[in-house]
């Protein structure tokens, strides 16, 4: 199939500016998808990856024959118009419904949530600003524990599998959990285990399930083709178009297990390093301002890697091999 010419997506100018959804129904039964775009506003993969699938629907080029889906190309107005990663603060931290908001993500996420709340699946497609391989974030097997607890956890890695990406990552909430614990340690402010709270986590405490999708750097041109790859592969995945079943694609599944803080200024992460990329045990990670070497634990991958870390913030985190995979 040719693929459609590139598409932008405008919106209003003004802080005030309304979210626009375009949902297709159709007309067997059929899961409730929700796909997201530009939650960070200098993310530009997902509109313009989304903008090309709704003109393939209108244009019956893709039919969505069962269940829903709907399309926000622009989750955040205001930092999408900006360019900026925010608008006022991070919409994909600490997302939760405010009775009394008071900035432009916490007006933002009274909405999204409650759009959350209306569908059972969930893809958020986002981009990175380091180099790296596209990867997927996922979450925690089944379980009733007091963290995220969850029952959909085959059913999301069988999402995360079909995107078309090499790589899965899990653990995200207990590494975050670390970063609290550390900056308790270095008498900083404290965080609540809510800041670490994005679209993902309100989907799974909602009950349903999804996946956040990084597609590549933000202004690599391949990031969009990857993002609009990925969205097909999910209609077709959850048969809400009729295409054939896409395979799985990851060739590694990484599970987080440890984080690298930064605690004072001087400490650096090592050069060269990107997300997803393979060290030996004893590899150096990261060096502090007296001199001491962080080095791997074991046998790992490097994960987001910052050379802007401040005290209290991660360095860079580190995962193993996880025994998961998909059935």
């Amino acid at each position: 199939m040719t693929a459609a010419a590139d598409t932008t997506w405008t919106v209003p100018a003004a802080d005030a500016a309304p979210l626009e959804s375009i949902r297709f129904h159709g007309l067997q039964a059929g899961p409730k998808l929700l796909v997201l775009g530009a939650v960070h506003g200098n993310e530009s993969c997902g509109p313009r990856a989304i903008a090309r699938i709704i003109e393939d629907c209108r244009a019956g080029r893709l039919l969505i024959t069962r269940g829903e889906v709907t399309f926000l190309p622009v989750t955040n107005p205001k930092a999408y118009r900006q360019n900026t990663r925010e608008g006022d603060r991070n919409l994909n931290r600490d997302l939760r419904e405010r009775l009394q908001p008071l900035d432009n993500e916490d007006r933002i996420g009274r909405r999204l949530c409650a759009l959350l709340r209306e569908h059972e699946v969930l893809l958020d497609v986002h981009s990175f600003r380091g180099e790296g391989e596209p990867f997927v974030f996922f979450g925690p097997e089944d379980n009733t524990g007091p963290l995220e607890p969850f029952r959909h956890g085959a059913a999301e890695l069988a999402l995360a599998a079909c995107l078309g990406v090499p790589v899965a990552i899990h653990g995200w909430l207990d590494n975050y959990v670390q970063i609290i614990a550390a900056r308790e340690r270095l008498n900083l402010p404290p965080l609540a285990v809510t800041e670490g709270f994005g679209t993902t986590e309100f989907m799974r405490f909602a009950g349903g399930y999804g996946v956040t999708l990084e597609c590549g750097q933000h202004d690599d041109p391949a990031s969009v083709e990857i993002g609009y790859a990925a969205i097909r592969n999910t209609l077709a995945h959850l048969g809400l178009i009729d295409a054939p079943a896409p395979a799985p694609a990851l060739a590694a599944v990484i599970q987080m297990t440890e984080v690298v803080i930064c605690e004072a200024q001087g400490d650096r992460v090592a050069e060269g390093w990107k997300t997803g990329d393979r060290v030996p045990a004893g590899a150096l990670l990261a060096t502090r301002a007296d001199g001491t070497a962080v080095t791997a634990p074991s046998d790992g991958f490097v994960i987001f890697p910052s050379a802007t870390a401040k005290p209290g913030e991660p360095i860079c985190h580190f995962g193993v091999a996880s025994p998961r995979r998909p059935l």
